[in-house]
C-alpha cells in the first residue's frame, strides 16, 4: 500500500481539531513530524485533503469524502490489534450524550460498561441534540445518544425507549391545589425552560410554540439540576422529562402540576453515521443500553440510584 495507518490516523485527528498542533499534540508527536506526514500523503496521490489559510486547516470536499472511510478502516485496524493482543476490551470509544441522558443514563452505562471490560476507554461528551448530532455529523463522535427528534440523511437513527415530561413546581405553588390545569392558565404562568437547541425544549415548543410570544419566560438554562434548583426556589415553574424528577418528586421538594390535554411525550435516540463501522465495543455497549431498558414502556420505569 501507498500508505500507512499512521498517516490516516494523522489525517484524521488533523480533520477533527481543525490543527495540526493539537493533533500532534494527541498522537505524541512533533508538529513538524505531523505536517510533514500529512504534506507527504497528499503528494503521494497529488491531492489536496485541506484548504489551507495562513496556519489554520480545514477539511475540503476531498477531505470529507475520505475522512468516513478513514475512521472505518483505523476502527477495524483497532478491533485487529485488540484480537492479536487478547485484550478484553474494545479500545477508545468517543459516546455523546444529551443533558437528560448523559446526567441519569449514559454515566451509569458507562461505568457498568468499563466494571465489565477493564481494558476500554470510553470518553463521554454531554450536551445539548443539536451539538451531538453536529459532532456525529463531523465524525467527532462514534455514536450519540439523543432526546430530540433527528431526520439527518446521513446519519443512522434508531429509537431506544419512550421518554415523558412533565410540567412542575414547588409544592408551596398556587397551581399544586388546581385540578386539570388548561393550557391557557398555563401560558401565563413565569416559566424556567431548557434552552433552544435541546431535545426538551423542542418538545415542549411543539406544544407551546405558537404561543411562545406570550408567554413570560424567565430564565433559560442548560443543565436540568439547575432549572429543578430554579422551580424548587419559587420563581417559576418548568418542563422537563419524569426521569430527571423522580427523586424530586419523591423527596417532595417537587411536584408534578395536574394539567389538561397535554401530550409531551418522545422518545430516546440512538443515532451514528451510516458510513460508520460498527466496532464489537460499539454493540456491546449498545445491547447494554438495550438490556437496561428491556420490558419497560418509558424512561421512568428505569430503576435510578437513589439520591439521598
Amino acid at each position: 500500500m501507498r500508505y500507512t495507518l499512521r498517516q490516516l490516523e494523522i489525517f484524521v485527528a488533523v480533520s477533527r481539531l481543525d490543527n495540526v498542533s493539537k493533533a500532534s499534540k494527541l498522537l505524541c508527536l512533533s508538529q513538524s513530524a505531523t505536517s510533514s506526514s500529512l504534506g507527504e500523503f497528499e503528494r503521494q496521490f497529488g491531492l489536496q485533503l485541506f484548504d489551507r489559510v495562513g496556519r489554520s486547516l480545514s477539511i475540503n470536499e476531498s477531505g470529507k469524502k475520505l475522512l468516513p472511510k478513514a475512521i472505518e478502516l483505523l476502527d477495524r485496524a483497532k478491533e485487529i490489534e485488540s484480537e492479536l493482543s487478547a485484550l478484553s476490551g474494545f479500545g477508545e470509544m468517543h459516546i455523546g450524550a444529551t443533558l437528560t441522558i448523559g446526567n441519569y443514563l449514559a454515566n451509569l452505562l458507562v461505568a457498568k460498561f468499563l466494571q465489565t471490560y477493564p481494558d476500554s476507554n470510553i470518553k463521554l461528551q454531554v450536551h445539548n441534540t443539536k451539538t451531538i448530532v453536529q459532532q456525529i455529523i463531523n465524525h467527532e463522535l462514534d455514536l450519540g445518544m439523543i432526546e430530540g427528534d433527528c431526520d439527518h440523511p446521513d446519519l443512522e437513527v434508531q429509537p431506544w425507549i419512550a421518554d415523558k415530561l412533565v410540567i412542575f413546581s414547588a409544592p408551596n405553588h398556587p397551581l399544586t391545589k388546581e385540578k386539570n390545569i388548561s393550557i391557557n392558565k398555563l401560558i401565563k404562568q413565569v416559566w424556567i425552560l431548557r434552552e433552544k437547541g435541546s431535545g426538551t425544549r423542542e418538545t415542549f415548543d411543539r406544544v407551546f410554540g405558537v404561543n411562545e410570544k406570550n408567554m413570560n419566560i424567565r430564565l433559560e438554562l442548560e443543565h436540568t439540576e439547575a432549572i429543578k434548583r430554579a422551580v424548587e426556589s419559587g420563581i417559576g415553574i418548568g418542563c422537563i422529562s419524569k426521569l430527571a424528577l423522580k427523586d424530586a418528586f419523591r423527596r417532595g421538594s417537587l411536584v408534578p402540576l395536574d394539567v389538561k390535554n397535554i401530550q409531551l411525550n418522545r422518545y430516546f435516540y440512538f443515532l451514528w453515521p451510516k458510513s460508520k463501522y460498527q466496532t464489537s465495543g460499539m454493540k456491546k455497549f449498545l445491547k447494554m443500553c438495550r438490556d437496561m431498558t428491556a420490558g419497560l414502556e418509558s424512561s421512568d420505569q428505569i430503576d435510578l440510584p437513589l439520591i439521598a
